[in-house]
């Protein structure tokens, strides 16, 4: 339907995320956000889904905040004589609120990917580096762009790009925001791989499945494991890798023993 800022699509354990608003470069807007949290937040309880896809329609991934929402707001504001607390405490809620997205794909524990299939820049470069894995085609391209409109960055990107990139490499993204090919983007650090246009979602997606198939729990441990390894004392991360392990191998026990049984019913069935 044209109102559906957001598709969600399954292919078996893989939830594919689709920011929809190809006419706007998939540009972010109060009810997308909205919609893609939501999405988020039941994807991280859904058992089912083993790996979560985010990418745009049409050709772009997301090319940050919607300008037209952008400066409508400013110009509401412009208008206002004093500046009020409550509404400066309200647009810091809101902004805050639109990041839980960020904090959901890097937080969940079920690896998610980025599969970025044009302009990613401001906010839509945040979201993939929340993302745990960038794949690229090779015609995308990359810029932080915040400081040219003025603002310091938003959706964690800060956070997100420090820990990829390092310290240095991070400065130079946000200081310079200068407009990367996929291919300097990957030489750069920003991405996990490039393909040519019309094999990135096959490549992608074939990745995805891989994940969420039967070893999906050691996958979902891994990422926790790693999150805890960004912030967490050596201690509390072998603690954990030893749980972890143990519970990561009792699952896919069950995982290849349901299939089995499942494979083994289905030829048990007499034929019609």
């Amino acid at each position: 339907m044209d109102d559906e800022v957001l598709l969600e699509a399954r292919e078996g354990g893989v939830l594919i995320l689709t920011l929809n608003r190809p006419d706007a470069m998939n540009t972010l807007q109060p009810k997308l956000m909205t919609d893609l949290t939501e999405a988020l937040a039941r994807a991280a309880e859904d058992r089912d889904v083993g790996c979560v896809v985010l990418t745009g329609a049409g050709r772009a991934f997301c090319a940050g905040a919607d300008v037209t929402v952008v400066n409508k707001a400013n110009e509401r504001r412009s208008q206002q004589p004093v500046l009020d607390p409550d509404a400066v405490e309200k647009r810091m809620a809101r902004i805050r609120q639109s990041g839980e997205a960020a904090r959901l794909l890097h937080e969940m524990d079920k690896p998610t990917i980025a599969m970025i299939n044009g302009a990613c820049a401001g906010a839509g470069l945040a979201l993939a580096g929340a993302c745990d894995l960038r794949f690229a085609a090779v015609s995308a391209v990359f810029a932080s762009a915040y400081v040219k409109f003025g603002v310091p960055g938003d959706y964690g990107g800060a956070y997100f790009w420090t820990r990829i990139l390092g310290t240095a490499k991070a400065r130079e993204l946000y200081l310079l925001g200068e407009k990367m090919t996929a291919e300097e983007a990957l030489a750069f650090g920003l991405l996990t791989r490039v393909t040519a246009d019309e094999a990135l979602r096959e490549t992608t997606l074939s990745l995805a499945r891989s994940i969420a198939g039967d070893t999906r729990a050691a996958y979902a441990y891994a990422k926790r494991n790693l999150n805890l390894a960004e912030m967490g004392a050596l201690k509390d991360v072998l603690d954990l890798d030893a749980m972890t392990t143990v519970l990561a191998r009792e699952a896919v026990t069950r995982a290849r023993k349901a299939r089995q049984a499942a494979a083994a019913a289905e030829q048990e069935e007499p034929s019609a």
